[in-house]
């Protein structure tokens, strides 16, 4: 073989490479991770089960459909995507994938999952990830994103709905235990990402999206963050109050509820107009371990 068709015998095999690497950074893989775990977790502690492959086939369709809606995020806002240096490296704005790609592959995608889910498991569970999946790209995407700073907060809503789906894949139907693991994530989401926003406000700024920041400024954002770190103790105390877990979840919740509302506190009490940007990717990284450990938490509850 000639070295000059080994080249190309390499650099295709470099670009097939690069291609399927690009196809999968669309999905996000670091939230369907997220949405693999949380589902899982809501569909463990139903303490009811289905048959073992289609719950598994199940909460991993729940993923591609969250890959899915990501993909559609990441074609609507690939000019702004360009523009953030958090954001810059993803396929699109690198020309690794073309926008009208990514859209047609994040349609496939929402009705192979939607269409099997409904399959596998069963419709509302199906309906449901339907939802998610239109509520993230048309009401927070498209709507919300880019016109008020209350966008994280509605759009939130996308995010914690995996739980509940969970639920649903095992039992067909909803009640009050799921909801409240809803409502975890929910409240959980404002505080996360509004701290990620204060040290990346350059590039919300940039991007003339109105994050809290850039709309409001940094002490009504400090503010909020500290508010919806209050608002988590209320909304964790729930899966205990309603019996759904008991005190292996309560009393560690609890302790990282107040060591949270700890570190929000301290942001709040800086300098004014000023925030410290160690504290503020403190309370980032330790959010991210926060909501994990509850969920692990939920889970170990419901199996001891």
């Amino acid at each position: 073989m000639s070295s000059k068709s080994l080249k190309q015998r390499t650099s295709s095999t470099i670009d097939i490479n690069s291609f399927l690497k690009s196809l999968i950074l669309l999905l996000k893989p670091r939230v369907m991770s997220l949405v693999i775990f949380t589902c899982a977790v809501g569909y463990i502690t139903s303490n009811t089960t289905i048959e073992t492959s289609n719950a598994i086939i199940g909460i991993i369709l729940v993923a591609i459909g969250a890959g899915a809606a990501g993909c559609l995020n990441m074609w609507y806002d690939s000019d702004i995507d360009a523009v953030m240096t958090r954001t810059c490296l993803r396929p699109i704005p690198t020309g690794k994938i073309t926008k009208n790609y990514a859209l047609i592959y994040g349609i496939v995608l929402t009705i192979l999952s939607v269409v099997l889910l409904n399959h596998f498991t069963n419709t509302l569970s199906a309906a449901l990830l339907l939802f998610t999946i239109l509520f993230y790209i048309f009401v927070y995407t498209i709507w919300l994103k880019r016109k008020t700073p209350q966008n994280i907060v509605i759009g939130g809503a996308a995010g914690a709905l995996p739980p509940i789906i969970g639920w649903t894949i095992a039992t067909n139907s909803i009640s009050l235990e799921p909801i409240s693991l809803f409502f975890i994530i929910f409240f959980w989401t404002p505080s996360h990402f509004w701290a990620l926003s204060l040290y990346k406000a350059s590039d919300y700024k940039k991007a003339n999206i109105p994050m809290l920041p850039v709309s409001d400024g940094i002490e009504k954002t400090k503010l909020h963050i500290f508010i919806y770190s209050l608002l988590m103790m209320p909304v964790v105390l729930l899966p205990y109050l309603i019996n759904f877990a008991g005190l292996i979840y309560l009393i560690p919740t609890i302790i990282l509820t107040i060591y949270y509302n700890y570190i929000c506190y301290e942001l709040l009490n800086f300098k004014k107009n000023k925030f410290d940007t160690k504290k503020a990717k403190k309370i980032f990284t330790y959010s991210i371990f926060y909501l994990f450990i509850i969920f692990v938490l939920l889970l170990a509850d419901s199996l001891i």
